[in-house]
């Protein structure tokens, strides 16, 4: 399958700390991650929903204890304003009860200071993965009301093309696949992304179909 090519979006980060050195270090670390770039710095919580709101970041990397406003705070104050906006909150004690308090507002990494670049890079990448999702579904189709079996092969051909396997284009092969004179294309390529997803009991009916569906084609 085609793959997209173009060079992938940097990450907006806005990083938070009232301590200086911290910053500094992380902001280096930032700068050495592949596809991100720091777009504000803060020394305090307030500061960072203040940033957030004029440079809107991709990601806050927010240090829990700080003046004015700690950072579950302000990641409140940011998430109501941009819902979108991930979070890695820092600190330096792992306390499950901080961390338990970070998931339930909607933090999706927690990383106890002093945290290495290794750290910080699987942290980045597990949240990419969150918003590249969050950015799919915010431009799926609502495929409840849509019956043209037309528009759902354009929608096919393009997910074809960009190499798609997530939800989204899962969707709409099962949709095309519902049709008793399904294309051969659709079922084969609905097959190669049970696989990949390992959907071991959706992907034997599956092949048993296109078993029988390629012996009759042959008759």
């Amino acid at each position: 399958m085609n793959q997209i090519n173009n060079s992938p979006k940097k990450l907006r980060i806005l990083i938070a700390d009232d301590v200086q050195e911290t910053r500094r270090n992380t902001r280096l670390m930032v700068a050495a991650v592949n596809n991100t770039e720091v777009v504000a710095i803060a020394s305090n919580g307030r500061q960072a929903v203040e940033m957030t709101e004029e440079q809107r970041p991709d990601i806050v990397i927010l240090d829990i204890n700080m003046p004015e406003m700690d950072g579950l705070t302000a990641y409140k104050n940011i998430r109501q304003a941009h819902p979108n906006t991930a979070c890695i909150i820092i600190s330096s004690e792992n306390d499950p009860v901080t961390v338990n308090a970070a998931k339930s507002i909607g933090v999706q990494e927690f990383l106890v200071k002093p945290f290495i670049i290794e750290e910080l890079e699987t942290a980045v990448e597990n949240i990419k993965k969150h918003l590249s999702e969050i950015r799919q579904n915010a431009t799926l189709p609502d495929l409840s009301n849509i019956n043209s079996t037309a528009y759902l092969e354009q929608l096919a051909n393009e997910y074809l093309k960009e190499g798609r396997t997530d939800d989204l284009a899962t969707q709409i092969f099962e949709r095309l696949a519902m049709n008793p004179e399904c294309s051969l294309r659709w079922l084969e390529t609905l097959a190669m992304i049970y696989a990949i997803q390992q959907e071991w009991g959706k992907l034997k009916p599956l092949v048993a179909r296109l078993e029988e569906k390629t012996k009759n084609k042959n008759k």
